[in-house]
This record gives C-alpha cells, structure tokens and sequence, in this order.
C-alpha cells in the first residue's frame, strides 16, 4: 500500500468553504447596510405613570415642579432642556407656538445655573408655566431620558402618554396637539 492511499482527501465541496463563508458574510453586511434601522426608542414608561418627583425652583420667584400637579385633570407637556442644549434652542419657537395654542408646559432644567437658564429664557422664549431644578440629573434618569431635549405627553391622570425624543420642529406640533387631544379623551 502506498503512502498516498493510506492518507485520505477531504471532500471536494471543503476547499470552497471558506469562499461560500466568506460570501454569506458580505450579505449578511450588505443586508444590514441596505435594510434602515429603526431609529425609534421606545420609552418603557410610556402607559405608566409619571414617576413622582418634586423639584426646588429653577429660578426665585417662579415655581418649580411636582408630578403631583400633573394629575390635575387636564393634559400638560413635559420638557426636559437645558441652556447650554443647542437643540433646546432650535425647539424653543415651536414651543413659544405650543404655548401660544394654549398648551400648559412644564419645564425641567437639568443641569444648569440660574443666570444661565434666565439668559437662556430671555433669548428663546419663556413658553413654561413652571421650571424645576433637576441638578443631579435624578429626575430625567427616572423618566429614561436620554438626553436634552426630550418631552412628554402627561394626561389629566398623571401617566405618560407620548415620548418625543430630540427637538420639536415645526412638523412635530400637529403630532403633539394630536397626542394632547388624545390624552384629553
């Protein structure tokens, strides 16, 4: 018996595993990249009540903010910003416009220094029936937010009814009216 019948050959089909791997990989890759990813994040408190919190004044001789009046009966907006957020800059006309159209804004500053926030209100507006302080960030990692800017649609109850994450741009203020009509109903 010879040496070359005693060791045996592997199969055909082996030699070109590693092309048909590494094949699968590109699609797999161009899959991906041709297939968007769903750019929504969806809240877990959405449906739930609106974690209770009471917050110290962000400015003197305004009010700061409570959950507690946010089951007042009537649906409020939550805004949570900042004055150092270049966002919370673009979102500001929009919600002069909100608040304007008779939309009850709350404010929460995180974050941020009293002259800093009153130079912030007296460039982009002052849309906020009240503003509480939030300067260890507590209450905004109670809300799961993300970051600034973010609000929320609260109803009369006090739950959370719509997350918008990011700025508020002009296209977005029929979808908040819309979502504070429903949390009317």
């Amino acid at each position: 018996m010879s040496e070359q019948t005693a060791t045996a050959r592997p199969p055909r089909w082996v030699i070109w595993l590693p092309l048909v791997l590494f094949l699968g990989f590109i699609a797999l890759v161009l899959i991906g990249l041709l297939r968007p990813a769903d750019r929504n994040v969806a809240s877990a408190l959405v449906g739930k009540p609106m974690p209770q919190f009471s917050l110290p004044p962000a400015l003197p001789g305004r009010p700061g903010l409570d959950s507690k009046l946010l089951a007042n009966g009537q649906p409020h907006l939550v805004n949570i910003f900042a004055s150092w957020c270049i966002p919370c800059r673009v979102e500001a006309p929009q919600l002069g416009a909100l608040a304007k159209a008779g939309v009850p804004i709350e404010g929460i500053s995180v974050r941020d220094s009293t002259d800093a926030l009153q130079a912030f209100l007296s460039e982009n507006g002052d849309p906020f029936q009240r503003i509480g302080a939030d300067d260890d960030g507590k209450v905004q990692l109670a809300l799961g937010s993300s970051g600034v800017p973010e609000t929320y649609v609260i109803d009369g109850k006090g739950k959370i009814v719509y997350q918008h994450i990011g700025e508020i741009r002009p296209e977005h203020i029929d979808l908040l009216l819309g979502k504070l009509k429903e949390a009317t109903e």
